[in-house]
């Protein structure tokens, strides 16, 4: 299991936590408020947006979801991507973040994902945005230009500080889309005011994605 310790931002550092994580041990969540965005992860796990493959980011877990629920979100917790079917004990409240400070508040059954902070930021860039879903996607990744989507920058690192305040900023020009992180090898986040509608937001991306042309090798 990757560690929860902070390490210095880096975007090799895949799966580690990169914020000082102030986290309490609590019962988990009433499974009723999980229930849409479990059944919608769940279909991301099949079509392989989360998961765990030994063969790719060194055989650590990728990808998480959240929802909005009262003044924080539940967000799966750490190394759950590889799961294939989640419960309320795979997930974790964040009660409290700061970006500046990079810090993370949470309770739950087990630590919150790695990428607690950058769902944070999303939710604080517009109050409409009530579901996040971070899938790992090479096709949409690898063709973001052609499918002009907004990305950021290659040398920002997954869950810093950086990767946070540049969601954020994206978001706040463009709260509902699909977003590609650039220094997040095949990472890709969508946004929505419901599961459903994050949901349909990343497949359709990936559809047009695998539309695409195949490039003729030169």
């Amino acid at each position: 299991m990757p560690d929860t310790k902070p390490l210095a931002p880096s975007p090799l550092a895949e799966g580690v936590t990169q914020f000082q994580l102030d986290f309490n041990e609590a019962p988990p969540l009433d499974e009723t408020l999980l229930s849409e965005l479990n059944a919608w992860r769940r279909i991301l796990y099949q079509r392989g947006l989360n998961g765990r493959d030994p063969a790719r980011y060194g055989g650590l877990a990728y990808g998480n979801v959240s929802q909005k629920i009262g003044s924080g979100f539940a967000i799966s917790g750490t190394q759950t991507g590889g799961i294939p079917h989640l419960s309320a004990r795979h997930y974790t409240m964040v009660s409290a973040f700061d970006i500046e400070s990079n810090t993370v508040r949470a309770q739950g059954p087990l630590p919150p994902s790695s990428e607690a902070m950058t769902h944070g930021a999303a939710y604080q860039a517009n109050p409409d945005i009530q579901v996040v879903l971070h899938a790992h996607a090479p096709m949409i990744w690898q063709n973001a230009d052609t499918l002009d989507l907004q990305s950021t920058e290659p040398n920002i690192g997954y869950g810093t500080p950086a990767m946070a305040r540049a969601i954020g900023r994206l978001l706040s020009q463009d709260p509902f889309s699909v977003l590609v992180m650039g220094g997040h090898e095949d990472g890709v986040l969508a946004t929505g005011r419901t599961p459903s509608e994050a949901a349909h937001r990343l497949l359709d991306t990936l559809a047009r994605a695998l539309a695409l042309r195949p490039k003729t090798p030169s």
